[in-house]
């Protein structure tokens, strides 16, 4: 990167980030390297990318930020920690230490719980978000089926500190957080609940996440669940059959292999025409299933 005294060109300091990016092994080093400038600039990363085919120059100020940004990203620190930001669908999401950041995977089990919500026989259905995170699921099917309660439980103390910012930020009348303990959750929604969503930690307590960025910095407790990762998913089934009304469905996401354990799980407990759904990229992510 440039030295403290310079004033590149935007487009000279955007290929030494890329490089410096890529030499750290970052998976998407043109488009780190590009949002870590648009930070910097307070644009959008089209507009970094339109400044530098432009052909403008960094402040002496802002290369000296960018260079700070970069090697921070350079040691796998997530870029969302980095900006404070997740993007997810519609929404901006404040996110950093203590929470996990939601990924674009789990946009899709947000659209099947939407998708499920929408098509609930009520003018106004109840939602129940387990395990909430920084709000992304809950806040999303608030702000998009605003007919609908949406009520989102957290019980990790560093993750709620995120979760009420994001709730404050989007301002969602229809919207409601709570910390509480999932397997007591809202207990006087009880049978009344048209969707039961939730992105538990899955991952078995032996394995080892091989991205950095998973492994250092996304929280133990949003991660590990058990030795086969299923822990959390055996409670949200009975917490789930425990709120949802006849009909309701519950949502799950999981690891691409856990799909057909699941569905056993859920079958098992009562649970009716449990399926394993694919994201974007086919692998399955998540599973529903019907209360009877």
């Amino acid at each position: 990167m440039a030295s403290p005294d310079d004033s590149p060109a935007l487009s000279i300091a955007l290929r030494r980030a890329v490089e410096r990016l890529a030499d750290a092994g970052v998976p998407d080093p043109v488009v780190d390297a590009e949002l870590l400038t648009a930070f910097v600039l307070d644009t959008g990363r089209g507009g970094a990318q339109a400044a530098a085919l432009r052909g403008e120059s960094l402040s002496a100020d802002d290369a000296r930020r960018l260079d700070d940004l970069v090697a921070r990203r350079a040691t796998r620190e997530p870029l969302q920690h980095i900006t404070g930001l997740a993007p997810f669908r519609h929404l901006e999401l404040k996110v950093g230490p203590g929470v996990f950041v939601p990924r674009p995977e789990t946009e899709m089990v947000a659209q099947l719980a939407i998708d499920a919500l929408r098509a609930a026989a009520s003018a106004s259905p109840v939602a129940v978000d387990l395990g909430t995170g920084s709000g992304a699921i809950a806040l999303a099917m608030a702000t998009e089926v605003p007919h609908a309660r949406v009520f989102a439980a957290e019980n990790s103390v560093d993750a709620f500190v995120w979760t009420k910012e994001n709730f404050d930020k989007v301002g969602a009348d229809n919207a409601t957080l709570a910390f509480i303990d999932l397997e007591h959750a809202f207990g006087e929604l009880d049978g009344t609940v048209s969707v039961v969503a939730s992105n538990p930690p899955y991952v078995p307590d032996a394995a080892i996440p091989r991205d950095p960025e998973v492994r250092f910095f996304d929280p133990p407790a949003a991660l590990y669940g058990g030795a086969d990762g299923l822990d959390v998913v055996r409670i949200l089934s009975g917490v789930g059959l425990r709120l949802a009304h006849p009909g309701g469905t519950i949502v799950i996401e999981h690891g691409e292999w856990q799909g057909g354990a699941i569905r056993e799980i859920l079958t098992a407990d009562g649970w009716r025409a449990a399926a394993t759904h694919p994201d974007l990229t086919m692998r399955d992510r998540a599973t529903t299933a019907l209360r009877p």
